[in-house]
């Protein structure tokens, strides 16, 4: 009987540690936060992309808290990852986070946004971040009259703590500057891009100098309230048609809002990014101009094909790099989309990024 007993109890140790064998995650997913649309996307086609690979894997937020992020990093050690995929909330701060990871000999691929200040980052998976400005440049320079002059044009940012902020802003800057050199607009609310509107090329500290006065953080509440202190402080002149260089699709149906809500503005043309629901919605109904899609199941796919060549040994394509400031981080940048009024169906349902039973006015 004793015997019969220990065999059983050996059995059921042993059944144990198999299933804790099987239930060890492979890869370890950090998002910045669950408060955004954009990263509940991200989740879901992560959950759905890796089910499909037959990979095991968590997807843990860190809630605009680099500690948390940390602490994320930490728990997803412990449970064995072999890959970590992990967008900063801060792309200093999270140096420490994948410092960690690399001492456990894990390896880290920075998503979406670039960690900065380590050498322990082994890949970047991201859009290509310039294009995504230049193509808000581009669209807001096809709105102005042609030959016109003295144009309003009102430039917004990200969070000065993500280095994509200063990419997009980049971008945008690399098509809008001449326009600004030459006339064409006028950028009524900053004065250091007023300052610096002869340089086609910005140190990152003169990007910084712009972004510190039109950083919206990626936050709703602080872009609405940023477009609302502008246009409280604008004169008419500066009102009436308007050129807004909006840097991602919450922010962009925020400082919106707040445009469309003063009598003063008459027509605005504002960017966006991300293809959120919302502001495809706010596309059909002409509230948003433009957004960039960024398709998250391309990205997705680059950063899971990253994760099983790195669980193989081997190592993923590169067509580029990023200087994180201490090494040239490998990528290969996943192409984007600027969607409009006019090719939304197109871009958008047809393509089967969502559906259009999301959507009302589709035409």
């Amino acid at each position: 009987m004793k015997r019969a007993f220990a065999a059983l109890l050996a059995l059921v140790f042993a059944l144990a540690l198999g299933a804790a064998a099987f239930a060890q995650t492979q890869v370890g997913i950090v998002l910045p936060t669950k408060d955004e649309p954009r990263w509940i996307q991200d989740q879901t086609r992560f959950l759905d992309a890796l089910k499909t690979a037959g990979i095991s894997a968590k997807v843990l937020f860190s809630q605009g808290d680099s500690a948390k992020e940390k602490a994320n990093v930490e728990a997803l050690i412990t449970e064995g990852i072999k890959v970590l995929v992990i967008c900063p909330q801060d792309g200093a701060a999270a140096a420490a986070a994948a410092d960690a990871a690399a001492k456990a000999g894990v390896k880290v691929i920075s998503y979406d946004r670039l960690i900065r200040g380590t050498a322990n980052v082994d890949y970047y998976v991201t859009f290509d971040s310039f294009q995504v400005g230049a193509a808000w440049g581009s669209y807001l320079v096809s709105k102005v009259p042609a030959g016109s002059k003295g144009n309003n044009l009102y430039l917004y940012a990200g969070a000065a703590s993500d280095n994509n902020a200063f990419i997009f802003f980049e971008g945008a800057w690399s098509v809008l500057q001449p326009k600004i050199a030459d006339g064409t607009f006028i950028v009524r609310n900053s004065d250091k891009a007023v300052a610096l509107m002869k340089k086609p090329t910005l140190t990152r500290d003169e990007q910084a100098q712009i972004i510190g006065q039109v950083t919206t953080n990626w936050n709703f509440a602080d872009a609405k309230a940023k477009a609302e202190a502008n246009l409280t402080a604008a004169k008419a002149a500066a009102k009436g048609t308007v050129y807004i260089c909006a840097p991602n699709d919450g922010t962009a149906r925020a400082i919106a809002d707040a445009f469309r809500a003063d009598k003063a503005v008459k027509t605005y043309y504002i960017t966006g990014q991300d293809a959120e629901i919302a502001s495809i919605q706010y596309i059909i109904y002409g509230k948003q101009s433009m957004t960039v899609l960024k398709d998250v199941r391309t990205l997705v796919s680059d950063a899971i094909a990253a994760a099983i060549a790195f669980t193989k040994g081997q190592v993923p394509p590169k067509t580029t790099t990023y200087n994180n400031g201490v090494k040239d981080v490998p990528a290969k940048p996943t192409a984007i989309v600027t969607v409009t009024k006019d090719n939304v169906k197109a871009a958008i349902v047809d393509s089967g990024y969502w559906p259009a039973s999301n959507f009302t006015g589709l035409k």
